[in-house]
């Protein structure tokens, strides 16, 4: 997994080739395409939740207390 350490900051006008260039600037020469495809995703991931919130998309809090405890793995 890829280290934490250096934070990017994406702003919502910047091109998803864009997003992949900054990323690939900052990961170690030694990543493993499958760490890449993992940031990939989860930057992917993140874009697509604050395009759904800018959209007014939301999860009422009281549903997300109900589902929660579905959500974790024992």
């Amino acid at each position: 997994m890829l280290e934490k350490n250096d934070f990017a900051v994406h702003t919502p006008d910047m091109s998803n080739k864009q997003i992949v260039e900054d990323l690939l600037e900052r990961i170690p020469e030694d990543a493993s395409l499958y760490d890449i495809a993992r940031e990939i995703e989860f930057i992917a991931g993140v874009r697509q939740g604050l395009d759904e919130l800018d959209r007014g998309k939301r999860i009422p809090i009281e549903k997300v207390e109900r589902e929660l405890p579905t959500w974790i793995i024992r």
